[in-house]
């Protein structure tokens, strides 16, 4: 024959075409944080895939294998939150076992506490999947804190675990168990049914704890799940956020944690029973900004702030603005009007009346975030100052059945508006 032909090879670079695809490993903040912390370390992103090996042809030519398979990416967010305001002090070696629902489900957990107004000291920690009447379901495995099994913190503190090996699976309840002694963080409300408290040493006792029933939200402020990335909420609100309905609550009845079971995304609560916008600005970066990972924010605010001495309406759209400062860089934004109030605790009810109106106008106008419109779902047709029959408890508050109500609208809205 003529002169060989010589043929060339080329090798697309699929290996470029899957740098987008590779896994990435989010690494948490230093575990202890400071008051008002914000910042996430993270380390760079590892290289995506592995080096393809060379293989030789039957003619001894040589080309590029194809790359393997890039894992899919982890990463920690938030399964389970709950704002700490109140101030409690334990004397003595006390054994706190808070059960939790856990929003998210992955193979790993950390979990932050947050001190109280003075000298907090946690001696020992663990996790398991909660039991019946406060025993453990499961092997309790043990937290660490820089790699020692507790810690000492200032006041108003967030301390950080290690990651520990410990799978939950969406709407786990799980148990967290701690001996502590000095200021402790907690809720103004009960609403953790399944909650106990014991002197002594008892965190890695199986068996039901004893003790007394503590059902308020005690130092335990996150829970983080790491797994593949995806949508994770963050509640914003007072009481009607928090979940009060009764002199003893169940945060699984607030809307939130209904959202949360309904779309099967976490819908974390960071409610505070009493609070309106001046609080709430302030302790945003320890409550809110100081957890990772959470991709949409939900505001249901202003109720506690109508009437009260020097706000006008300007007032509380400049104060909402401020949170939507604060929020913007980290979450897409959402906001609801604000629901019927058929009295006032303090001022004057016409101001409320009056105030509640223009306020809702506002946020009903307003750009910066999507409209949850929460009042035109529990008010009645004819008195927009009144709820539907059955909605509230004591004329401020919604019933269970107004949570239910509320969180069929979010979820309505956050299916058509939020692409899920």
């Amino acid at each position: 024959m003529g002169s060989r032909m010589a043929l060339r090879w080329s090798w697309v670079g699929a290996l470029g075409l899957l740098m987008g695809c590779g896994g990435v490993e989010e690494r948490g903040a230093d575990p202890t944080f400071g008051a008002g912390s914000t910042d996430a370390e993270v380390t760079a992103p590892a290289s995506s895939v592995e080096a393809a090996p060379t293989l030789t042809l039957h003619d001894d030519r040589k080309v590029q294998g194809t790359p393997p398979v890039a894992p899919p990416p982890i990463a920690f967010q938030p399964g389970f939150h709950q704002a700490l305001r109140e101030p409690a002090f334990a004397g003595s070696l006390t054994t706190y076992r808070m059960r939790v629902p856990v929003g998210r489900a992955g193979s790993r957990v950390r979990i932050t506490f947050r001190s109280g107004d003075g000298t907090f000291t946690l001696k020992r920690a663990t996790v398991a999947q909660a039991g019946a009447n406060g025993a453990l379901a499961s092997t309790p495995v043990s937290l660490t804190f820089n790699g020692q099994p507790g810690f000492t913190a200032n006041a108003r503190t967030l301390v950080t675990s290690d990651p520990v090996a410990f799978p939950v699976g969406f709407r786990d309840e799980v148990a967290i168990s701690f001996e502590a002694t000095g200021a402790l963080a907690v809720s103004l409300i009960e609403s953790f049914p399944g909650s106990f408290m014991r002197t002594g040493s008892y965190a890695t006792t199986q068996a039901a704890l004893g003790g007394q029933a503590w059902e308020f939200a005690t130092a335990v402020a996150t829970v983080d799940v790491e797994g593949p990335p995806g949508r994770a909420f963050v509640a914003i609100g007072d009481s009607i956020t928090e979940g009060y309905y009764d002199t003893k609550n169940d945060t699984r009845n607030a809307w939130p944690a209904l959202v949360e079971k309904e779309l099967g995304v976490p819908v974390v609560n960071s409610g505070a029973s009493g609070q309106g916008f001046w609080d709430a600005n302030l302790q945003l970066p320890q409550e809110v900004l100081a957890m990772q990972g959470f991709t949409d924010c939900i505001v249901l605010l202003g109720t506690n702030d109508l009437a009260s001495e020097g706000i006008t309406v300007a007032k509380l759209e400049q104060r909402m603005n401020q949170l939507f400062d604060q929020l913007q860089p980290r979450c897409r934004l959402w906001v609801s009007t604000l629901l019927p109030k058929e009295k006032t605790n303090y001022g004057s009810y016409d101001v409320v009346k009056a105030q509640r109106k223009e306020f809702n106008a506002w946020i009903r106008t307003q750009t910066r975030a999507e409209v949850i419109d929460l009042e035109a779902v529990t008010r009645q047709p004819g008195n927009v100052d009144l709820f539907l029959d059955g909605l509230e408890v004591d004329q401020i508050h919604p019933s269970k059945e107004g949570h239910r109500v509320m969180a069929a609208e979010v979820v309505r809205v956050l299916k058509e508006k939020g692409g899920l």
